[in-house]
């Protein structure tokens, strides 16, 4: 190509099809709903400020968005908190795996909000008396950033939450840190429930547009939450959001995003445009091998890598 493509007229099933053929990774398999996943699933999605909405094939086949929610609820959490979350939870890469039992020195909390610990946290610190009344906000909350209702799928909820021994590890920590103040059960259970809650990559590149367009939902266009939450919680996509490899995201990809061992990717580039890859092989960071693929191609062929050198 000779210069940067227009995104409104970007053919993303070309890019499906560049994709396609890439074999590595495999299908996470810590609950039997995840290790059922179809690897021939590929489904990507951008979303413009002027609340254009451009998808592939399959950008409409719906799985459990899994770690891709975390930035949301950290979201909730600072809106909800008023901005106390940033005491409670720090905002440093760990250059460590997502589910690592570690806190930090000295203040017992989670080293940021993109790990699993964190998530936990901002999980319990969004608004409700119960684990009923949280996840009722915490649905809430991310249909403001979706544009639509959305829906738990109660069999990952109900395995995440049996079969997820090192969040009930990560929350029994955080009690006896002081650092977690609902109980840990309850922690899990609102946790499993925000993991297991539906999207699709239309439906995920719709949230991470909202967070680049400062808060603002481009399809709805409800200010869903305050610019200054949406700019804290891209800087830590950005700083955390591929766990140990977040680094060398940015360095390929340079676009602010998150990953989940669902086989999804939001990205959120400030300013410009939100998108989401859905495709379940995964690779050890446990990233969408063609996830990754995709973005590479999608921030080179658009230009949209933040530390590019292009006039806007």
């Amino acid at each position: 190509m000779t210069g940067p493509v227009d995104a409104r007229s970007y053919d993303l099933d070309d890019l499906r099809d560049r994709v396609l053929g890439e074999r590595g990774g495999t299908v996470h398999d810590s609950i039997p709903q995840l290790a059922d996943a179809d690897p021939e699933l590929c489904g990507l999605a951008l979303v413009l400020p002027d609340g254009t909405v451009r998808v592939s094939a399959q950008a409409d086949v719906a799985v459990s968005v899994q770690s891709a929610v975390k930035p949301f609820l950290f979201a909730l959490a600072l809106l909800d908190t008023g901005g106390d979350a940033l005491d409670r939870i720090g905002i440093e890469p760990t250059g460590e795996a997502f589910d690592a039992i570690k806190l930090e020195t000295g203040t017992g909390r989670p080293p940021n909000p993109m790990v699993n610990a964190g998530a936990l946290l901002t999980a319990a610190l969004v608004d409700g008396d119960d684990v009923d009344g949280r996840t009722a906000r915490i649905l809430r909350g991310l249909a403001a950033f979706a544009a639509r209702d959305l829906e738990v799928d109660e069999d990952v909820a109900r395995s995440e939450h049996l079969l997820g021994d090192r969040n009930h590890a990560l929350a029994h920590l955080m009690r006896a840190e002081g650092t977690l103040r609902v109980g840990a059960d309850d922690a899990v259970a609102v946790y499993a429930r925000a993991c297991a809650v539906l999207v699709d990559a239309r439906t995920l590149a719709v949230m991470g547009a909202t967070l680049a367009c400062g808060g603002r939902n481009p399809v709805s266009g409800e200010q869903v939450v305050p610019a200054e939450v949406a700019r804290d919680v891209v800087s830590v996509m950005a700083t955390c959001g591929v766990y140990d490899g977040s680094g060398r995201w940015m360095r390929a990809v340079g676009v602010p995003a998150k990953s989940s061992v669902s086989g999804g990717i939001v990205l959120s580039v400030p300013g410009v445009l939100g998108g989401a890859v859905i495709s379940p092989p995964l690779d050890e960071q446990g990233t969408s091998v063609r996830g990754r693929i995709a973005c590479e191609a999608l921030s080179a062929e658009l230009d949209v890598h933040v530390f590019g050198a292009r006039a806007r």
